[in-house]
């Protein structure tokens, strides 16, 4: 068995895509207001033109333009009054030049008129009469049909992640059930003897499970579902069965734990086991995280990620997120910031380093300011504020350096 055969993060996002690229997982229709967050299927094609009609975006008079050029406060335009319009109505009247009919705010605007005046650039003289003192030009303040969405245009493309401004559009467009990516389900197993669930009693040698927990709340964060979540001992059959449940239930299958050279670790065999392409790569250059396994579960990705908390986060942003955007057919969101350095940053060459920072806002300036420890320690998480990640080929950060800081 050859460990560590170290491929960079790079090669490790490719050699995914490569293997589990075409891996699709399909649609489900969802209703209007369940679709918050959901990513579009396909593209969203309008049936309709939006406005469906020429409308009014001012409480004003519709007009020919023209009847408006020179009008000032000292000369008004005079024009006759035929009527208003009434909301949800259809106007009947067609209008001429020297003539206007009263409009409010989304009416539909009357045949022949060019032009909205607002209300404050008028005075009604009597019933049948009014000024404009204001010249107006061709549009002005109306929407014509179909100016915002024409029939047969795509009006949201697939891809689109929904949010209130996407259910407003799909509202007007009158679609209740959008088609929507299927949420990647992502089966979680902690692997190891010593590790107990929250509700256990916690005795010498045993440590909590933090790693299944931190890791669901990304998923889902990112739009992803937990299939499942378990806790396996250092057996061998055990895993292979839990492996074997969790590929029946879930698009993709991570292993917290268990990707040492440690002799109870199991589950490079279980992956080899399977009966599928195996372990594609074991050891990524990255820094945490280097003893992290991809492999292949017939036609679906196993990631073995370290069991230190930190570093298995690490590798999760580093290319799980991506391939569960990939999955979703969207681009990932990264939340990112600028910041200035408050301290040298150390890399490990050869390796794709991943460095905890906190932020610090002084005198209108950020500062990103190192978190030191070791991987296993939880408080590395609880004070960092994000990541600043420093490439293979860089010899590390020096102070006052302005690099991008990755936000939890």
């Amino acid at each position: 068995m050859e460990f560590f055969k170290v491929v960079s993060v790079q090669d490790a996002r490719e050699l995914i895509k490569k293997e589990f690229g075409e891996y699709n997982l399909g649609f489900e229709e969802v209703n209007l207001l369940q679709s918050q967050g959901r990513i579009l299927s396909e593209d969203i094609i309008s049936n309709i033109n939006v406005p469906e009609f020429d409308r009014s975006t001012v409480d004003g008079y519709a007009i020919v333009v023209e009847d408006s050029h020179g009008a000032t406060e000292s000369i008004p335009s005079i024009l006759e009054i035929l009527g208003e319009v009434r909301m949800g109505e259809t106007p009947e009247y067609n209008l001429k030049s020297g003539q206007a009919v009263y409009v409010p705010t989304g009416g539909m605007m009357p045949e022949g008129a060019t032009g909205m005046i607002m209300i404050e650039n008028t005075e009604k003289m009597d019933e049948d009469t009014v000024l404009l003192f204001k010249p107006i030009s061709k549009g002005e303040n109306m929407v014509f049909k179909g100016e915002d969405i024409k029939a047969g245009q795509a009006a949201l493309k697939a891809g689109r992640r929904v949010g209130p401004n996407e259910v407003g559009v799909l509202a007007s467009l009158g679609i209740r059930s959008p088609k929507v990516v299927k949420k990647p389900r992502v089966y979680i197993l902690s692997t190891g003897d010593e590790v107990i669930d929250l509700d256990e009693e916690l005795e010498m040698g045993k440590i909590r499970d933090i790693n299944s927990y931190a890791l669901s709340a990304m998923i889902e964060e990112i739009g992803g579902e937990v299939a499942g979540r378990e806790i396996i001992k250092d057996d061998y059959n055990l895993l292979l069965e839990g492996v074997q449940k969790a590929l029946k239930m879930a698009d993709v299958v991570l292993l917290s734990g268990g990707s040492s050279v440690g002799t109870r670790d199991y589950t490079h065999k279980v992956i080899t086991d399977l009966h599928g392409k195996g372990v594609l790569a074991h050891g990524l250059s990255i820094k945490p995280g280097k003893p992290t396994i991809i492999g292949d579960g017939k036609g679906k990705l196993i990631i073995g990620l370290p069991g230190h908390p930190v570093s298995s986060i690490v590798v999760f942003k580093a290319i799980v997120e991506p391939y569960i955007f990939s999955l979703l057919k969207t681009e990932p969101r990264k939340i990112k910031m600028e910041a200035i350095t408050t301290h040298n940053f150390p890399s490990s060459p050869g390796k794709e380093t991943y460095h905890m920072v906190s932020i610090k806002e002084e005198n209108g300036q950020t500062f990103a300011t190192p978190s030191f420890g070791k991987s296993g320690m939880i408080t590395l998480l609880s004070k960092s504020s994000g990541y600043i990640v420093i490439k293979e080929h860089e010899e590390g950060i020096d102070k006052g350096e302005k690099r991008e800081v990755y936000l939890f």
